[in-house]
């Protein structure tokens, strides 16, 4: 029997990316899953792959704490997922009042519900971000778990802000099981934010529109595919929950180590959709196109979580790419 049969489990932005895949995993694992969505939003991973029907689905405002409060009663939940948040850098830098909100206040306002309405909660993983970091010089990447939040753009601060506030419930003050994850780009089937690096590459290679670049290609990224990622989640939560005192509180970094700039990215995708045109085009574009708001250098390694709980990304960024490309075809014609 899985560990995580029949365990009651809830994920927020499950309607999102990664929240999608979460439900997917937990679903055929036998789990009790309650995915909790903002608005009805169809065009997601979840309702395409028809996931929302096997679980319970709550829609309310992640700000609202009495809804909340009232999620946790009724749900005696054992597992929580924290990953509902604003995760556009271009909203951030738009409206970042907006972007505070969200992610900082409705952080506070689940962790606020977790510690006062969840008494057989074993285990929460925050979904935090590379980007709470900030900018470090190149020679000094990948980021390592021990270098100080020092972010400048709005959504990076909020990120961390809802790192310090979820330490502050796992502390001794509270003793909360908690754990905060801070990943690098994650992509994948599914990832339906058209203003991320991926999908937009993806989306335009397959001819459903055009790749606008926002910057000349030379910035790095660390790319981890979703499956990958959710393997990650279920592990940590299951050793969490198993020895609270020695992971709650704790922050983790997971990368593949294996840096690429934004040139390098998307001339694989164009070259696996055979668009050479476009791709002309594209880099032609990019010798003039300059890249505001965004950090230069970002990777990660995966040392500490492979020390920790034995994991390592199982899938090469080439077979990634080919997987999203194969499941965009799919959604992009459906």
């Amino acid at each position: 029997m899985s560990f995580w049969q029949n365990r009651r489990i809830l994920i927020t932005g499950a309607n999102g990316f990664i929240g999608g895949h979460l439900v997917d995993f937990f679903v055929r694992q036998g789990a009790s899953v309650t995915g909790l969505e903002r608005n009805i939003e169809k065009r997601s991973y979840l309702h395409f792959e028809d996931l929302g029907s096997k679980i319970k689905i709550v829609r309310g405002d992640l700000c609202d704490r009495s809804f909340l409060e009232r999620v946790m009663s009724e749900g005696d939940y054992e597992f929580c997922f924290h990953l509902a948040a604003q995760v556009e850098i271009g909203v951030g830098l738009k409206s970042p009042y907006t972007t505070f909100e969200t992610n900082i206040r409705g952080t506070y306002t689940l962790l606020e519900a977790l510690r006062t309405h969840a008494p057989a909660l074993k285990a929460a993983v925050i979904a935090s971000t590379d980007k709470a970091y900030g900018e470090y010089p190149a020679t000094e990447m990948p980021y390592r778990e021990h270098y100080p939040l020092k972010p400048q753009y709005p959504y990076d601060t909020s990120k961390a802000c809802a790192d310090m506030i979820a330490h502050c419930y796992a502390s001794d003050v509270y003793q909360l099981p908690i754990v905060v994850t801070r990943f690098c780009n994650i992509y994948g089937p599914g990832q339906l934010n058209f203003s991320a690096l991926v999908p937009d590459a993806v989306r335009a290679a397959l001819g459903y529109g055009t790749f606008v670049p926002r910057g000349d290609g030379s910035h790095i990224r660390d790319f981890i595919y979703a499956e990958n990622v959710v393997a990650l989640y279920a592990r940590i939560a299951e050793h969490l929950s198993a020895n609270p005192a020695q992971f709650r509180g704790k922050a983790y970094n997971a990368g593949t180590n294996e840096p690429r700039t934004v040139r390098e990215v998307v001339e694989l995708i164009f070259n696996k959709c055979k668009d050479q045109k476009a791709l002309d085009v594209i880099v032609q574009q990019m010798q003039s196109a300059r890249t505001t708001g965004e950090i230069t250098v970002q990777y990660m390694d995966y040392d500490v979580v492979q020390r920790d709980f034995d994991w390592t990304p199982t899938t090469s960024f080439d077979a990634g790419i080919d997987h999203t490309i194969t499941w965009f075809k799919r959604f992009l014609a459906h």
